[in-house]
């Protein structure tokens, strides 16, 4: 079934410049929408990196004390 965007579409021709720009606005909000994406889980990932970095260092100084007590 042909809709009437698709009768627009054909007689507007893909060369059409409104059509084009059109296709380029919507490519560009995408693009934009999945870079904030994107930023969102650097962000998060970031955070995880610098939880575990601390978690390390915590379990480090443990084991560095159990080690110390039990060589007396």
């Amino acid at each position: 079934m042909v809709s009437e965007e698709d009768i627009k579409r054909v007689v507007r021709g893909p060369a059409d410049l409104e059509e084009r720009i059109d296709q380029l606005v919507k490519q560009k909000e995408f693009l934009q929408f999945k870079c904030r994406q994107a930023g969102a889980a650097i962000l998060n990932l970031e955070k995880q990196n610098e939880d575990l970095k601390n978690e390390i260092d915590r379990l480090s100084e443990e084991n560095s004390n159990i080690v110390t007590i039990t060589k007396q």
